[in-house]
């Protein structure tokens, strides 16, 4: 019988390449913003929030904060080097207004990311207590990143087209929901087990509050399983008139033209 040790380390691993993929899946994404120089529609909210989600990963990885956890902190190093480069282009190819939208917000979660951990690191002196700070942060900024995509679906309602909303994502985004469920879903799950809340609490209190983190820490990567399988929902009502968006648009671009050759002839 396999053990849940195994079982884990196996889950954690298919975690970490189902991972890498979700931060790869936006490149197609970015191939078509830079033939087509601009950013259109496509928003930056996904990639900010999976920048700063990132980077507070990486600091709950450190051995300095949350002892051998070497996949946690590669895994999301790689990520935050990906969303850097992404923004990048982002800030490249967009107007002055979104440019700057971008840029103040990267600057506040570079403060934000500065404060933290330097208040972690000299407030507090044991990697228990550490963990349990910033994996509390952890969580609430996974949360955010798989809300994050909420934005887009909004206008695919509003415009009845999922051009803006990339597939790949989407799906890439379910896959590590559901692979992350289940890793949270197995007791050896190491956020989960090294959680002790001895901060000035009695030993009833601290079971109570372990009990409550072990729900908590499974509720992001359920909030993305949902959020993904309601992305993909978006996909198959507006793939069509989607389609037919494109196509009427190719349409008018071919009329315009013709008209526009008409007019030089005469």
């Amino acid at each position: 019988m396999v053990s849940a040790e195994l079982a884990r380390d196996v889950v954690g691993i298919l975690g970490n390449v189902i991972s890498l993929f979700l931060f790869m899946s936006p490149v197609p994404t970015f191939v078509h913003i830079w033939k087509r120089k601009s950013v259109e529609q496509f928003s930056a909210a996904p990639y900010l929030a999976t920048l700063i989600n990132c980077v507070v990963w990486v600091l709950y990885g450190l051995p300095i904060v949350h002892p051998h956890s070497t996949l946690v902190w590669t895994i999301n190093g790689a990520g935050t080097a990906i969303e850097i480069v992404y923004l990048l282009l982002f800030i490249i190819y967009s107007d002055s207004k979104k440019r700057l939208k971008v840029l103040l917000v990267v600057l506040v979660e570079v403060i934000f990311m500065a404060v933290l951990t330097i208040l972690v690191l000299t407030l507090v002196h044991t990697t228990k207590k550490r963990t349990v700070i910033v994996g509390i942060v952890a969580v609430v900024f996974n949360a955010m990143m798989y809300a994050s995509p909420l934005s887009v679906m909004k206008l695919v309602i509003t415009t009845k087209s999922v051009e803006y909303m990339p597939f790949f994502i989407s799906l890439a985004s379910l896959a590590n929901g559901v692979a992350w469920s289940a890793y949270a879903l197995i007791k050896f799950d190491p956020f989960i087990l090294v959680i002790h809340l001895s901060l000035s609490l009695t030993i009833y209190v601290s079971v109570f509050f372990d009990v409550g983190l072990r729900f908590i820490s499974q509720v992001p990567n359920g909030l993305g399983t949902l959020f993904s399988v309601a992305q993909l929902i978006l996909y198959a009502v507006y793939y069509r008139s989607t389609q037919r968006q494109i196509a009427a648009r190719k349409t008018d671009g071919e009329v315009g033209l013709s008209e526009l050759g008409d007019a030089r002839k005469t």
